[in-house]
């Protein structure tokens, strides 16, 4: 079974710039964490964006939509920013035969500490084992985009109660 990794951008993605003192995004690391974790699954890699979440517009939500919904693979992890990840999934409802799991971090890949292996983790274990439907993997959670928020202040995603 092939999964396909679409990357959007955001916090999963971003790099320090000393000179600028702040981070940015940069370039996708999920070929960086797929093979540093060693998998064994065949995998395809496409960047869609280099955005942070909060610049997305409804122009790129579709523009995302239209790749998933293109794309002849039916296992799609999204690598997006954490700040509008739920849009985008509500977005991405209603394509019909595909399993689809977004997933980010709250800090970036590069950094020493950082929960990117663990969420990327755990997106690739939930599109190979969920039935067809948009998902979130965050926090070592499945979240329904629909009945889920993120909890700012707790840096985390959590159920609507």
């Amino acid at each position: 079974m092939k999964i396909k990794f679409f990357t959007t951008g955001g916090t999963i993605d971003k790099v320090y710039f000393d000179a600028q003192s702040e981070f940015e995004v940069g370039p996708p690391q999920v070929s960086e964490l797929l093979g540093d974790a060693n998998v064994t699954f065949v995998y395809e890699v496409e960047s869609i964006l280099r955005k942070d979440s909060l610049d997305l517009t409804e122009a790129d939500r579709a523009l995302i939509r239209e790749h998933v919904a293109t794309d002849r693979a039916t296992r799609i992890v999204v690598t997006h920013g954490t700040d509008t990840m739920i849009q985008t999934a509500k977005a991405l409802q209603g394509i019909p035969g595909k399993t689809i799991v977004l997933t980010g971090s709250m800090q970036p890949a590069l950094l020493r500490v950082t929960d990117a292996g663990f969420n990327l983790g755990t997106a690739v274990a939930a599109v190979q084992i969920l039935p067809p439907g948009v998902y979130i993997a965050m926090n070592g959670s499945i979240f329904n985009p629909m009945t889920s928020k993120k909890n700012v202040a707790e840096h985390r995603f959590e159920e609507i109660p």
